[in-house]
């Protein structure tokens, strides 16, 4: 626990709100109430690991940053980590110095990351506003709804590329429906009945037969 609370002084005055969980058992509830951009994640909590707490951190869907900071150096170790949906793997023992210039260089991408995401899409006629939540074309307000616009604003920011249904329930739904994968073919009937000519010919939002859909664009 000094290792830890020496962290917490060091983050805290390099100006990172931090919040310290010591033991395993702990760490999911203080996730889901914190919602951290980055977490510190010891490989042996007492209570619970954190191979185990890494797993199901990803199973939910989430994308947060994750830097194991770990006794365990072995590479077995440190690629099961890394498997599990680690970011980063740090071995004790570590330089501070270096320690906090890996949290900065994450913490700059994941700044970029939140900014991008806040970025006006504009794609011809069609612009959408992540910040006000709402997509225009050709002037007039788009009548979406909240999910739709999500799965529009997905789209747009990835133009040209294919995803499949299973994968956009991943990303827009975050694995929280447990419904059929056909949902989203109701969702993008939806979207194609305000953003194409023709509908019933879409050009904007494309089915690629056997694969998924495609946003041109």
């Amino acid at each position: 626990m000094a290792i830890a609370r020496g962290l917490v002084h060091n983050l805290e005055y390099e100006g990172y709100e931090v919040r310290l969980a010591s033991h395993g058992n702990a760490v999911m509830a203080m996730f889901a109430e914190f919602g951290p951009d980055l977490i510190v994640l010891d490989m042996m909590l007492p209570g619970r690991s954190g191979l185990d707490i890494l797993e199901e951190i990803r199973a939910s869907g989430s994308e947060v940053h994750v830097i194991i900071l770990s006794a365990l150096s072995a590479e077995k170790d440190k690629v099961s980590g890394l498997y599990a949906g680690a970011d980063d793997y740090v071995s004790k023992p570590f330089s501070l110095r270096e320690f906090l210039a890996r949290v900065e260089s994450a913490m700059r991408r994941i700044r970029k990351a939140k900014a991008q995401a806040l970025e006006t899409v504009v794609s011809g006629d069609l612009t959408i506003s992540p910040e006000e939540k709402q997509a225009v074309r050709d002037g007039q307000a788009l009548r979406l709804t909240p999910k739709a616009f999500e799965l529009l604003l997905f789209f747009a920011q990835h133009p040209g590329r294919i995803y499949s249904r299973d994968d956009l329930l991943h990303h827009v739904w975050h694995d929280e429906y447990d419904g059929t994968a056909r949902t989203v073919d109701n969702f993008v009937l939806q979207i194609r009945g305000q953003i194409e000519a023709e509908p019933s010919h879409p050009k904007r939002l494309e089915t690629v037969h056997g694969m998924g859909y495609r946003f041109n664009g």
